[in-house]
């Protein structure tokens, strides 16, 4: 029997969690998805690139080239150099307003897909955290 009011069934298992992942991409690559997001709030936070992708794991080369895809795919720049270069790269306006905009999206979406489950599937979600 599943218990609808907390994240164990009857048997004391955790509910299923839903993940999702989704991305825009063109035939040229991946436009922007969760990765694009995680790396232009690391290097938000870090100040740097380089700090950024130390954090999420992945070489300098493999986020300067996610950006690079991304940049040259919709025709705008994410990132710029500090005016100081030791100050590393910031987000430019439009890099953050993306970033917020896919964000937003991403939950709704989520959210919308979680509330749906209730409806078509036996047992309950969790969200994941």
């Amino acid at each position: 029997m599943l218990d609808a009011r907390s994240t164990k069934n009857a048997c004391g298992k955790s509910n299923p969690t839903m993940r999702m992942h989704l991305w825009f991409e063109t035939e040229e690559g991946v436009l922007f998805g969760l990765g694009r997001l995680q790396l232009l709030k690391c290097v938000e936070e870090h100040g740097s690139l380089k700090a950024a992708a130390e954090a999420l794991g992945m070489s300098y080369r493999g986020a300067w080239g996610k950006i690079k895809t991304t940049e040259e795919l919709i025709g705008r720049k994410l990132i710029e150099r500090a005016p100081n270069r030791r100050a590393g790269y910031h987000l430019t306006a439009f890099g953050k307003s993306i970033a917020k905009c896919y964000d937003q999206w991403y939950r709704e979406v989520e959210a919308f897909a979680l509330s749906k489950s209730q409806e078509f599937l036996p047992f309950p979600l969790d969200r994941y955290k």
